[in-house]
């Protein structure tokens, strides 16, 4: 089975991270999480509350790390998930992060983005003249980075996938396992 990667970092969305780790998992897929450093990160809970313009942020389990972002060596994966939460915002300046994310998208490997993990590719440019989803504000930073937004709850543009946020990951689940499973298919 796929050896995935998945990118975290304190405040990324607990649902975001822990429905794709299980769910992969529950595929005898093998998930690898990496952050800043491997002490557990914190992950929050966003909801939406009665009266609240914006989503509200509690805090959430803590997720335990595998490897630092420089420890990863991205040739020994099959595929990359990026879940949202607030992480994004700041993993997406790590140099590591910058290395790790061009390695996928330049050997055409399956790369997962969930809510504002579209953030990360959307910064290093990697968005340019692709279609994804993301959570619905972030529609101006997917355009303003060469991108078309789609208001969809799986989208897959040749080997991303993405999604709108938690709600969506039934459908991003399905998407992503099938995209994985092609890669499978063409590494044997």
């Amino acid at each position: 089975m796929a050896r995935v990667l998945m990118l975290a970092g304190d405040a990324a969305e607990e649902l975001d991270s822990m429905y794709p780790l299980f769910r992969l998992r529950e595929d005898d897929h093998e998930v690898v999480v990496a952050a800043p450093t491997t002490r557990p990160v914190q992950l929050v809970v966003h909801d939406f509350e009665p009266g609240c313009d914006a989503y509200t942020e509690k805090p959430g389990r803590r997720l335990p790390v595998d490897l630092a972002f420089a420890d990863v060596r991205p040739e020994e994966f099959d595929g990359l998930v990026i879940p949202g939460g607030r992480a994004p915002e700041y993993i997406r300046t790590d140099p590591d992060v910058a290395r790790i994310v061009a390695y996928f998208f330049a050997h055409e490997l399956p790369v997962g983005t969930i809510c504002h993990g579209a953030q990360v590719p959307a910064a290093l440019g990697l968005l340019r003249g692709r279609t994804t989803a993301a959570y619905p504000p972030l529609k101006a930073d997917v355009e303003l980075a060469g991108g078309t937004f789609a208001d969809a709850p799986d989208v897959v543009d040749g080997a991303m996938v993405s999604c709108r946020g938690w709600p969506d990951l039934p459908q991003w689940s399905r998407a992503f396992l099938r995209v994985l499973a092609k890669q499978d298919v063409q590494r044997s």
